[in-house]
């Protein structure tokens, strides 16, 4: 079985890195490593290395983002070439997270009784359908739960949407906000003080998607280089 590569965007908070490898450990998958894009080690093209190292000849590189966005689209493939090429390793790329009935699930799964209103709390991206994509989860979370559920962009304005939206309540702890962030962040630092319940990241809640992500990309592979 192929090994399995988690490769998260990468953050300067402290404790970014370390959330990625304890989602990495909670798929129950090995060998597994977590890799990242920019801000920490290992990247991507160390992390194969290393596997190749231990024997490896294969792994499924599971990207930890949620939409299409510019990240998906060309850094992703960019550092598994590069990744590729230089460790010799066969890396099959696998789905991201992505937005789906699965992710929604998950989010439905942090609400609460007496919760009346969720907000999904994401980066945002100056790609429209990337934000389009984030909308799309908020209406399938609210089709599972009931709860009016929107979604509020950290860098186009999304702590002040919180805050109006809050001093709406009586009781603003009645207003959760489910941050769509891996693990730790700079952007979900921001949150703090704001009239509203703040969840936790999704951290290792997202250990199903990333397994099952890995295990429909070994499957394609498999059938790939299946002899006629």
């Amino acid at each position: 079985m192929p090994a399995l590569i988690t490769l998260s965007h990468g953050s300067r908070h402290p404790g970014a890195a370390a959330g990625i490898e304890e989602l990495t450990r909670a798929t129950g998958l090995r060998p597994a490593r977590a890799a990242h894009l920019e801000f920490n080690e290992p990247d991507l093209t160390t992390a194969a290395l290393e596997l190749a190292r231990l024997g490896e000849t294969d792994a499924v590189v599971v990207p930890l983002l949620f939409t299409q966005g510019y990240h998906q689209r060309v850094d992703v493939p960019r550092a598994l070439a590069d990744a590729s090429h230089t460790s010799h390793l066969s890396l099959h790329l696998a789905a991201g997270l992505g937005t789906g009935e699965d992710l929604a699930r998950v989010v439905a799964s942090r609400i609460q009784p007496g919760d009346a209103h969720v907000v999904i709390y994401s980066v945002g991206s100056s790609d429209a359908a990337a934000n389009a994509a984030i909308r799309g989860l908020a209406q399938r979370t609210f089709a599972l739960t009931g709860v009016p559920a929107t979604a509020e962009f950290a860098t186009r304005g999304g702590r002040e949407g919180i805050v109006s939206l809050g001093c709406e309540y009586t009781n603003p702890a009645r207003v959760r906000v489910v941050p769509l962030f891996v693990t730790e962040g700079l952007l979900l630092d921001r949150l703090e003080g704001v009239p509203a319940t703040v969840d936790r990241p999704l951290g290792t809640d997202l250990a199903t998607l990333v397994a099952d992500r890995f295990y429909q990309a070994r499957r394609t592979a498999q059938e790939v280089y299946a002899p006629c």
